[in-house]
């Protein structure tokens, strides 16, 4: 996809070129769909904070950041100390998690490499202001392969393309987008997937959708193997489920409001729920230690972030009301609290996290 520079008009969404793809080519698949839909919507302008489609956890409060920064100094301090660490955060927004984890970190003596794996210029250019340390990359694979990795992916494996297969009366068929003339719309493709369905739910009722993220399971993986070479741990923060579920958990955010994931392609948010047991049985098959997945809540009041909040509410009265409710919304249950979970990776040798000794 073309990328756009960020400070100007704001380039229009997909819908012309989707038409004319689906027209020359035929339908595309869901995973196709919300790939090129969100690599569109991400380069055309900084999409966080209230002027925008939807905030994240780092831009509620500055304490999630810090609870994070203060997870990571502790497992470095439990692991020994060891030298030539590098912090390396997946899709980092304004960079603002890292900021508040970093300063975090700094307390406790401890002052990682900085690299953040970014695609869209338009964010990049927000992360310069606030990192202006860091290094960026556009993968992993260019991250050093010397010294422990702290890692952390916060509300970024939720926007990675998922791949869905419906169960049709003929078998399993991959789910497409169409254009029938008016809008874009799902539909059951021609290609059978039977092939790749679980024999436990291969005889599913007609209209059954299974849906997979390639995309999260391949960076898992990627993450398992570094881990176990060099040491350190991975934080996943995200919302999902925590056991296999069937369903689209496709979903649209444009200006904080659900829209129809097939109006106005390259014009919202896309994001799908987080399979957190396929991450569990990728850190298995990684040959790794994985702890989780907990509710966001209760990781992060296990972490203190309540005497946090206190500590903040007193050194500024002016803005008590703020740091409770801020604390409310990314610990009750029926804000963030339940919904988003918390995941960790770990190398050998590397202690259990905490909030994750249960």
């Amino acid at each position: 996809m073309e990328e756009f520079e960020a400070g100007g008009d704001a380039p229009p969404g997909l819908e012309a070129v989707f038409k004319r793809l689906i027209g020359a080519t035929g339908p595309i698949s869901i995973a196709h769909y919300m790939a090129e839909a969100n690599a569109h919507y991400y380069n055309r302008t900084d999409p966080l904070g209230a002027a925008g489609d939807f905030i994240t956890a780092p831009e509620i409060s500055q304490m999630f950041g810090e609870m994070i920064g203060l997870w990571l100094a502790d497992q470095w301090q439990r692991a020994g100390k060891p030298s030539m660490c590098q912090f390396v955060e997946f899709g980092p927004g304004r960079g603002t998690l890292a900021a508040d984890a970093l300063r975090a970190m700094a307390q406790f003596d401890f002052h990682p490499r900085v690299h953040l794996i970014e695609g869209s210029t338009a964010l990049r250019m927000a992360q310069k202001i606030a990192l202006p340390q860091a290094t960026w990359h556009d993968g992993l694979d260019s991250v050093p392969r010397e010294g422990p990795l702290l890692i952390v992916a916060n509300e970024f494996l939720d926007a990675l393309p998922v791949r869905q297969v419906v169960r049709t009366e003929q078998g399993w068929r991959e789910r497409v987008v169409l254009h029938d003339g008016e809008r874009f719309r799902p539909a059951a493709g021609p290609r059978p997937m039977d092939s790749v369905v679980p024999p436990a739910l291969a005889s599913s009722p007609p209209g059954t959708i299974l849906e997979s993220c390639p995309a999260a399971a391949g960076m898992a993986y990627e993450i398992a193997a570094r881990l176990k070479a060099q040491g350190g741990a991975a934080l996943f923060i995200d919302y999902g489920y925590a056991t296999a579920q069937t369903g689209s958990t496709l979903q649209a955010v444009r200006a904080h409001q659900k829209v129809d994931p097939f109006s106005d392609p390259g014009l919202s948010d896309l994001t799908a729920l987080v399979d957190f047991a396929q991450l569990k049985q990728i850190a298995l098959a990684g040959d790794i230690d994985c702890h989780g997945p907990v509710g966001q809540g209760d990781w992060l009041m296990a972490l203190g972030i309540g005497q946090r909040a206190a500590l903040l509410g007193r050194s500024r009265p002016d803005q008590a009301k703020q740091v409770a409710e801020a604390l409310d919304r990314l610990v009750s249950p029926d804000q963030m609290g339940s919904l988003f979970k918390v995941l960790a990776y770990r190398g050998p040798g590397w202690p259990v996290g905490a909030g994750f000794e249960g």
